[in-house]
C-alpha cells in the first residue's frame, strides 16, 4: 500500500531534533548517569555526542542480496505455497554461557522439522537482530557464541550488526582490542567468498553491515545503528541517504520490513528508545510517502510490541532482544511499572498519542517467527518464550499480531 506523505506526515515526530542533528551548539554531556524518563515515555534522552565508530569501507554500489541467489529451492517452495516464514531475535551472544542460546536454537529448529513433517511452510532462515557476539564482536568468540550454539539449526542465518558487534574496549582496565571495529562481523557475515570456518556452517556473504534482503514477498532493509544508536556520524548522512534510496526502491506490492538493532521505542528501565532511530525512520517515511509494514529491533533484553497509529496504517514496532545473552532472570530487562508499582497493562497508552504498548514479556527469553502470506497479503508476527527451565516449551506463541502489507 503506497500512500502520499501528506496523509500521515502530521502524525510523525514533532518534538525538537537533538542538537547533534540540527547543528546547534550543545552543552557538554554530564557523565553522572541517565536522566529519569517520565512514566510511559518510550524514548530516552538523546546523547549530545553519541559515540560513533566508522564502519569499514567497502564497495557501497550494491548492498542488496536476493534470496534467490542463496536459497533458490526455498524461494520456489515459498512461491508455490504463497507463504514464507523466518525466525528473528537479537542479543544472542552467549558470553555468560550458551545454555539459553542453544535452547532457543533447538526450539527454532524443531519448528522447522515439525512444519516440514506436517507438509507446511517451514521457516527458511533466521535473521539475527544484532549483538551476535559479546562483548566486542571478536572473531575468536564466534565458535563458542555463534557456530556451536547453532550447530543444530538447519537453516541459513543472516544478521545486522549491533553495538557489541562494533564496539571496541574503551573502559579503564579493559584489555586492548587486537581487532578493528566489526572485524568479526565482517569476517563471518560479510565474507567475500563463503568459506567453511566451522564444521557446522559456512560464513555468509552479505554485502555489508547495513544491507537490503529481497525476499519473494517482502523487502527487509537492515540498518546499522552503530554503538550509541545512530546511523551516521555528526555532519554526515551516508547511511540515511542509502536508507531512503532503498526505501524508495522497495517493491510497493511487497511487505516492507525495517530491521535495526537499537529500538526507536522501549519502556524498559535500562535503555529506553532511541530518538535518532525514530527520526531516521520517520524521515524515510516522509521522503517516500510510504509506511513500513513492521519495524524489528533488539538491544533491549526482553520482548515488547508497540502499535503506532499512522492514520493510514497501524504499524507494529517490535523489540526482541532476549535471544541468549540474558541467560538468567536478572539479565532480562524489566519493563517499567506504574506509579503504584503494578505491571503496565497490555494496550498501555504511552506519552506519545500515536503509540501504545500492546504486549510484552520481561520474564523469559524467546524469539520471533514472522510469516508472510502472499494470498492474504499479510504479515504475522508471533513471539515464542523459551523458559529458563531445561524442559522444551510448548510450541505456542504468547503474542501474535497480523497486519496487512
Amino acid at each position: 500500500m503506497r500512500t502520499t506523505s501528506r496523509s500521515f506526515s502530521h502524525l510523525l515526530r514533532t518534538t525538537p531534533i537533538p542538537p547533534h542533528h540540527s547543528g546547534a551548539t550543545a552543552l557538554p554531556h554530564k557523565p553522572y548517569g541517565k536522566s529519569a524518563r517520565p512514566l510511559g515515555n518510550p524514548s530516552a534522552v538523546a546523547k549530545v555526542y553519541p559515540r560513533f565508530i566508522p564502519p569499514p569501507l567497502t564497495n557501497l554500489t550494491n548492498l542488496s542480496l536476493d534470496m534467490n541467489v542463496i536459497l533458490p529451492e526455498e524461494v520456489k517452495a515459498a512461491e508455490d505455497a504463497n507463504m514464507l516464514a523466518f525466525h528473528a531475535v537479537g542479543d544472542t551472544g552467549g558470553i555468560h554461557g550458551d545454555d539459553v542460546e542453544k535452547a532457543i536454537s533447538d526450539v527454532m529448529d524443531r519448528q522447522i522439522s515439525d512444519a516440514k513433517s506436517a507438509g507446511k511452510p517451514a521457516p527458511t532462515f533466521y535473521y539475527n537482530l544484532g549483538d551476535v557476539v559479546y562483548f566486542n564482536g571478536e572473531n575468536n568468540f564466534y565458535d563458542s557464541q555463534f557456530y556451536e550454539p547453532y550447530q543444530n539449526y538447519h537453516a541459513p542465518i543472516f544478521a545486522i550488526a549491533g553495538n557489541h558487534d562494533g564496539d571496541t574496549h574503551t573502559r579503564p582496565g579493559d584489555p586492548v582490542d587486537t581487532e578493528p571495529s566489526l572485524f568479526g562481523f565482517m569476517r563471518n557475515f560479510c565474507d567475500t567468498v563463503s568459506t567453511r570456518e566451522s564444521p557446522y556452517r559456512a560464513t555468509m556473504t552479505q554485502p555489508y553491515v547495513y544491507w537490503t534482503y529481497d525476499l519473494p514477498f517482502a523487502t527487509i532493509i537492515g540498518l546499522y545503528s552503530n554503538v550509541d544508536g545512530t546511523l551516521d556520524a555528526r555532519g554526515t548522512s551516508e547511511q540515511q541517504a542509502w536508507f531512503q534510496d532503498q526505501y524508495a526502491k522497495a517493491d510497493p506490492e511487497k511487505a516492507l520490513i525495517v530491521a535495526v538493532h537499537h529500538p526507536p521505542y522501549s519502556l524498559d528501565t535500562t535503555h529506553g528508545g532511541y530518538q535518532d532511530i525514530e527520526i531516521a525512520i520517520d524521515r524515510a517515511m516522509q521522503a517516500n510517502g510510504r509506511v513500513p509494514t513492521a519495524v524489528l529491533s533488539g538491544h533491549v533484553h526482553s520482548y515488547q510490541r508497540f502499535e503506532r497509529d499512522l492514520g493510514v496504517k497501524k504499524v507494529p514496532y517490535i523489540v526482541a532482544g532476549a535471544g541468549g545473552y540474558a541467560n538468567k532472570p536478572a539479565l532480562i530487562h524489566k519493563i517499567e511499572k506504574d506509579a503504584g508499582g503494578a505491571p503496565l497493562p497490555f494496550g498501555f497508552q504511552t506519552t506519545r498519542s500515536d503509540l501504545k504498548l500492546m504486549s510484552y514479556n520481561d520474564q523469559q527469553p524467546g524469539f520471533l517467527r514472522i510469516t508472510l502470506d502472499a494470498k492474504k497479503k499479510t504479515l504475522t508476527s508471533e513471539y515464542f518464550p523459551v523458559p529458563f527451565a531445561p524442559a522444551l516449551p510448548p510450541d505456542t506463541p504468547v503474542d501474535t499480531v497480523t497486519v496487512p502489507w
